[in-house]
């Protein structure tokens, strides 16, 4: 587990990352045709990992609800999300590392079973980021859900289903298999991950991710 995602733990570490998220919001955008190395802007998972459609360029986002980078990457993701090549499929990968983080993955599958996953997931970000709220055990979560027009009986099926335990299953695995130490990350194409750490900014990452998204299509990066 790397120094980011244990500082979060402390009052030091929230500090620093808000102030990390702050720069990273202020770098320049980069030039859109700027070549990018591997090893050095973005990383190649070895070996590359299968996507859910070989006819697209898929960028997975791992991200956690608890991580202020990720609440900060928020309008950089959401503006990309408008404009992404049709032939991107993206997908929202919570990233399991700990009991805490599990809590909130099963959140979010939760939400995604009972197809409330667009309303809510701002709302869980604003929640944890603004609000402070923990939301780590089922009682905070159903108490949020109700609160937001599920009923606790809707809530509580989703929340034990098999599908929803199928995929805690699979994201419990997911960090290890894409190499991730920290969040956000982005995948493209299940061969490049593409971190802050890296890219230093948050339009960085989305600039990178498009050269990679373009190479991967086989076409001039724009």
């Amino acid at each position: 587990m790397n120094t980011g995602i244990h500082m979060l733990r402390t009052g030091l570490g929230v500090a620093f990352l808000a102030l990390f998220s702050s720069l990273l919001s202020a770098a320049p955008a980069p030039a859109e045709t700027q070549e990018y190395t591997a090893g050095k802007d973005y990383e190649v998972i070895n070996p590359p990992q299968p996507t859910t459609d070989p006819s697209k360029v898929e960028v997975l986002e791992f991200f956690w609800y608890g991580c202020p980078h990720c609440y900060h990457f928020e309008p950089d993701l959401n503006a990309w999300l408008k404009t992404k090549p049709d032939n991107v499929v993206f997908i929202r990968q919570p990233a399991v590392f700990n009991e805490r983080w599990a809590a909130h993955a099963k959140m979010f599958y939760t939400a995604e079973a009972l197809g409330v996953l667009d309303k809510l997931h701002p709302q869980f970000y604003e929640a944890i980021q603004v609000k402070k709220l923990a939301l780590a055990s089922e009682d905070e979560q159903a108490k949020f859900f109700t609160e937001h027009g599920v009923t606790k009986d809707a809530f509580q099926k989703a929340y034990k289903s098999f599908a929803v335990d199928a995929k805690m299953r699979q994201a419990e695995g997911m960090g290890a298999r894409y190499g991730i130490s920290g969040t956000p990350t982005l995948v493209v194409n299940g061969k490049y991950r593409v971190s802050g750490s890296l890219a230093k900014s948050y339009p960085n990452m989305i600039a990178i991710t498009n050269y990679l998204i373009a190479k991967e299509s086989g076409k001039p990066a724009k």
